[in-house]
């Protein structure tokens, strides 16, 4: 069982994480902010696209966790939160640094589909992925239609 276990503290690291991220899926309810730990947390199916590669059939996903720390504030787009059996499906997860010359904070973006998103403000980045448990098989690979 090959679990991944990633941490990010900038954006080209954060993009890395992203990319094991990319078309996970995950409930409302599995959604948390902790404003007095300033921690926001995340639990997703996610696709396991590193063992994908060139496959027909007989694709995986497994459980897994991403965990936010120093988040100041949190707002969501698109979706109401309340409905906690709604499913979100990540497209990608991005940073957008403050204006402030040489500041590390900013703004973590999960964008989901149907123009759902999630807006993280940080200290800085500081970001984990971990996997939970072993994956199981799924038929269905994501694929996102050709863009003009």
């Amino acid at each position: 069982m090959d679990l991944i276990k990633l941490m990010a503290l900038d954006s080209e690291d954060l993009d890395v994480l992203a990319s094991h991220m990319q078309d996970a899926v995950a409930k409302a309810k599995d959604l948390s902010y902790d404003a007095r730990t300033h921690q926001f947390a995340l639990t997703a199916n996610r696709f396991v696209w590193e063992t994908a590669g060139g496959r027909r059939r007989g694709f995986e996903r497994r459980l897994a966790a991403m965990h936010f720390d120093r988040v100041m504030a949190v707002r969501s787009r698109g979706f109401d939160r309340t409905e906690s059996e709604r499913v979100l499906s990540l497209l990608t997860v991005q940073f957008f640094p403050d204006a402030i010359e040489g500041s590390p904070g900013g703004e973590i973006e999960l964008i989901f589909s149907d123009d759902a998103s999630i807006q993280l403000q940080v200290e800085c980045i500081e970001v984990q992925l971990s996997d939970l448990g072993p994956a199981w098989e799924t038929r269905h690979k994501p694929r996102h239609p050709d863009t003009a």
